[in-house]
């Protein structure tokens, strides 16, 4: 088990292959665990490393409220600790908001960058034509959240996974031992919840990133992912689009060679 110690905080690691640097970065619920198919495929022609971020399974939890500014300050340290910079980033949801706000904040420390639907709600909402997407999500997460409030952890990951993330009936036929996951870390999403800036996103900070950054969505997502992605966009010096057929949320999961086949290539430009 390797540890890094950033920010004060020690975080659970997993570092395989020789190359490039690329650094996956999880979503709610979730941990390092997520990207173990995509893992082999990157380590032919990259350092691939993988990480439990603060409070998630194996990391350490400091019992303090977070926030999103935290969770890019930890990706920087680990890609500074792990002498990865410049590194290219990989973010699925949640993950995806952190890797784009430290190519805002740090953009020195990044190559380029692959986000799939980033939960920018805050975007949503303060689009006026858009806000009803925004409005229509955040009523969904309520449901979660009371459940979470009310230390119902098992519910409020059934009902995030069959209405939020995947899709109706689609917890039952998760393995065993990620609905443990999800249930081990739901209070993490509690946390990024009570975070007044976990969904928010500084669209203007992104356009001094010139790097090239891969915005990905699969057709059968909720709309507003391309929504998010499509305000995203305008905000990039360099953006690219791919939309992944019938992967749903996360392709890296569904389709891990498609995922590998469709990311490596900007990893390694």
């Amino acid at each position: 088990m390797a540890e890094i110690r950033v920010n004060g905080v020690s975080l659970y690691y997993e570092a395989r292959g020789a190359g490039p640097g690329v650094v996956l970065v999880h979503g709610s619920w979730t941990d390092a665990d997520s990207w173990v198919r995509v893992l082999p495929g990157l380590a032919e022609e990259t350092t691939v490393v993988s990480y439990d971020r603060r409070g998630h399974s194996r990391s350490e939890d400091l019992l303090t409220q977070g926030s999103v500014y935290e969770d890019a300050a930890d990706l920087a340290g680990l890609i500074v600790g792990l002498g990865l910079a410049p590194a290219y980033v990989c973010g699925d949801s949640y993950g995806g908001l952190i890797a784009l706000r430290l190519a805002a904040a740090r953009p020195d420390l990044l190559r380029g960058v692959t986000v799939h639907e980033p939960p920018a709600t805050g975007t949503l909402l303060a689009d006026p034509e858009l806000r009803p997407l925004g409005v229509a999500f955040a009523e969904r997460i309520s449901a979660v959240r009371e459940l979470l409030e009310q230390a119902e952890s098992a519910a409020a990951a059934e009902l995030y996974a069959n209405t939020i993330a995947f899709g109706p009936g689609a917890w039952e036929q998760l393995p065993a031992p990620v609905r443990h996951t999800y249930i081990r870390n739901a209070p993490t999403y509690l946390d990024e919840l009570r975070d007044p800036d976990a969904l928010d996103l500084d669209l203007t900070a992104l356009n001094r990133f010139t790097e090239r950054v891969l915005l990905t969505q699969s057709d059968d997502s909720a709309p507003m992912y391309g929504e998010i992605l499509d305000l995203i966009d305008l905000s990039l010096p360099k953006p690219e689009r791919h939309v992944y057929p019938h992967a749903g949320h996360t392709p890296h999961l569904s389709e891990p060679e498609r995922w590998v086949r469709t990311t490596l290539p900007h990893a390694l430009n």
